[in-house]
């Protein structure tokens, strides 16, 4: 399984999955259509799956031209079906996806949105998240509360540490100098800082990141307990 970043809007990234063996290309969380479009044409591949986490514009806004150039069914949390247009495949907790020869699990993941969800493709070791954990940070609290984002860390920290996760936007560098803030004796966060530091003014992407890089860096994934978790959140949403 091929998985490809393609920038969109001011700091989004679409997820292309593309099988090789099946020559199957699947979209995440489309924002900008003609961005998804265009990024599967330059490598000749054709969409034929859209995969949703959540209802959020800068996630679904690109849907209509997705679909009206390709046809592609679309996969996203039923909870949301009234938030946007276009679902055709409503999915809950527990729920399987073929993507592909892959098969991705659905686990929900409230907190930046109610009915937010994310795709675990198990075998293939691949977690993608949306705007539920970010590199080294996570989604603002729109919609729901402190313990059920902190449940939803928690839970996507039960992954094994090299599966990697396949957020939605590039913030890596100012979740890493908040983490720097709040964590100045975390070796590895001084070290990851100066990383993604490097990475962004060579623009180059800052993602993937593994569970276990999020272990030993992320604030959010560390705190252990929902009111820790809601004090960092607090702080963050302040921080400049």
């Amino acid at each position: 399984m091929e998985l490809v970043a393609l920038p969109a809007l001011s700091d989004n990234y679409i997820w292309l999955l593309h099988d090789g063996e099946t020559g199957h290309t699947a979209v995440v969380d489309p924002g900008d259509g003609d961005a998804a479009l265009r990024g599967a044409a330059e490598r000749g591949w054709t969409i034929d799956q859209v995969l949703i986490t959540h209802w959020h514009p800068d996630h679904t806004a690109g849907i209509p031209r997705v679909v009206e150039a390709t046809g592609a069914p679309v996969w996203g949390p039923e909870d949301e079906r009234s938030r946007f247009a276009g679902l055709d495949h409503g999915l809950r907790e527990g729920d399987q996806v073929e993507v592909g020869t892959a098969v991705a699990e659905v686990w929900e993941v409230p907190g930046h949105t109610l009915g937010h969800i994310a795709f675990i493709l198990h075998e293939q070791q691949i977690a993608l998240v949306g705007d539920t954990l970010f590199a080294m940070g996570c989604g603002r609290l729109f919609e729901g509360t402190p313990e059920q984002m902190h449940g939803s860390l928690q839970r996507l920290a039960t992954l094994p540490g090299e599966t990697l996760a396949y957020p939605a936007h590039e913030y890596t560098v100012s979740n890493a100098r908040f983490a720097a803030h709040v964590q100045p004796d975390n070796s590895a966060v001084t070290a990851r800082l100066r990383h993604v530091e490097q990475l962004r003014e060579g623009g180059a992407i800052t993602l993937p990141t593994s569970i276990a890089e999020e272990l030993a860096t992320n604030p959010f994934m560390r705190a252990g307990s929902a009111g820790e978790f809601a004090s960092l959140r607090q702080a963050k949403d302040s921080y400049r």
